[in-house]
């Protein structure tokens, strides 16, 4: 039996007032696994783009939780998509088919769900890769009342290729669904191709979609000591709302080219960028403050935009797009990047055995003093796959690694002490993991879906791991 390991942080010290009296520290990060479930013990697998269509870092959400209850999307083994829920935090999965089955064995091709308040509908958008979308909503008010609601297929509407009527683009890739502050809901895609792309949104008012239009830019030049490339696309490590209303979008730069790399067999990738809306994605802000791009307008976020990169890397070291981000409780953004360091060699030659053999995560946010700070995880990736990151309600930061690991630093340290808490032994997960991004902030729990290792296309088990975060 493989050992697993589960290690919980230990609580700070109390500490004394000016008047004497105690008072208790915040917590550090400890994790506590309290279960696991199984959406399905034989879940559609195949693996492409060196992934699975069921457990994608770009699936935004594959796992929800509204209303005291929890969602699930993925693909059964006869290739249906089917949405699950769940009451919390110990009840049945109940799942239903929503009559579409996956068309191509392409592991971008992801079931991702979004939340409109507003009305209560479960949105979800699949099955798109660099072409069109399917898009299915619930009955309204599903959402609202799920306690006496029925969960049938019949709640679900028609499977259409268009958002009520709303086309968007030929070539549509990579949805994530945004739940705004007010309670709409907003939709990013990239219109376009890798290596010559462009970011778009979509807005939905609990009546109907509107296209809001493009935001970044495919056009301009970059050169790098080895080439230039006059074409490329923005992808994002994530787009999400921090609590005061602020949208967030750390990004990296995919050039068309291959002739900016070292290497042919490493990745084009280069720089991380990150800009921020004030104004529900119309206008696009660096760093500093400055705008850098209107969305549908004719000025968009550019590579030769100025101050967005705040961590910058040449194209020689596999940095891996579409990682993960979070905001801390004063609005302060954080985001996980990783690629293979300097020290491993300056030309990284396959971008999927280096990263295996040399890749790190790193840890990267801006401070209280508005500057940047970049920490390494002390674990080895071991992975050419992805890290999502959170953090508690104490701003602990928590790395969820490839394999279910999940490694943490405590906010006391200013996020320097990371440290393993999880070896993820015992998941026997294929590598990337997604995590319920919206349960952390209601209960305390972290849940981690994943799917089980298995050989060629033989399907396997698709669970969830819940673990107690500090509370």
């Amino acid at each position: 039996m493989r050992r697993r390991t589960l290690l919980a942080g230990a609580l700070a010290a109390p500490v004394l007032t000016s008047t004497g009296t105690a008072q208790a520290a915040t917590p550090g990060p400890s994790v506590t696994r309290t279960g696991t479930t199984t959406l399905d013990p034989q879940a559609l697998y195949f693996v492409s783009y060196d992934g699975l269509v069921n457990n994608n870092s770009f699936q935004k959400n594959a796992l929800l939780t509204y209303q005291g209850h929890q969602y699930a999307a993925w693909y059964t083994a006869d290739r249906n998509a089917v949405v699950a829920r769940r009451a919390l935090p110990g009840g049945p999965w109940r799942t239903v088919r929503i009559g579409h089955t996956l068309r191509y064995d392409d592991s971008h091709n992801v079931v991702s769900m979004g939340v409109s308040r507003t009305d209560g509908r479960l949105h979800l958008n699949l099955d798109s890769h660099s072409d069109g979308f399917t898009y299915v909503k619930s009955a309204a008010g599903l959402l609202d009342a799920p306690a006496t609601t029925s969960w049938t297929a019949s709640r679900f509407g028609t499977p259409a290729a268009t958002l009520d009527g709303l086309a968007l683009t030929t070539q549509f890739t990579y949805p994530q669904f945004v739940a705004t502050p007010e309670g709409r809901l907003q939709l990013s895609y990239r219109a376009g191709v890798s290596g010559n792309g462009r970011n778009a949104l979509a807005d939905y008012d609990g009546g109907k979609w509107t296209a809001l239009g493009e935001w970044s830019a495919s056009t301009g030049g970059y050169t790098s000591e080895h080439g230039s490339s006059t074409a490329r696309n923005m992808y994002l490590h994530g787009i999400d709302y921090d609590r005061r209303g602020r949208l967030h979008a750390f990004f990296t730069w995919r050039e068309q080219n291959a002739a900016v790399m070292c290497s042919p067999g490493g990745l084009t990738n280069h720089d991380t960028g990150y800009v921020y809306s004030d104004d529900r994605g119309r206008t696009w802000r660096n760093d500093a403050g400055s705008v850098v791009g209107t969305t549908g307008g004719g000025d968009l976020v550019s590579v030769t935009g100025p101050g967005l990169v705040v961590d910058p890397l040449n194209p020689d070291h596999s940095l891996m797009n579409q990682e993960s981000q979070a905001t801390d409780s004063a609005g302060r953004p954080h985001a996980v990047i990783s690629y293979v360091p300097g020290r491993f060699g300056q030309c990284t030659t396959d971008y999927v055995a280096d990263r295996v053999a040399h890749g790190r995560a790193f840890h990267l946010r801006r401070t209280a003093a508005g500057t940047w700070r970049k920490t390494e995880i002390p674990v080895p990736l071991n992975s050419s796959q992805r890290t999502r990151l959170l953090l508690d309600r104490y701003d602990n930061a928590y790395a969820v690694l490839p394999y279910g690991r999940i490694a943490a630093a405590s906010q006391a340290s200013g996020h320097t002490d990371w440290r393993l808490l999880f070896d993820g032994a015992d998941l026997n997960a294929f590598g990337e993991v997604l995590v319920d991004e919206t349960r952390l902030t209601q209960d305390g729990v972290l849940s981690v879906l994943y799917q089980e290792r298995s050989t060629g296309t033989a399907p396997s088990p698709l669970r969830v791991a819940d673990f107690r975060l500090p509370v």
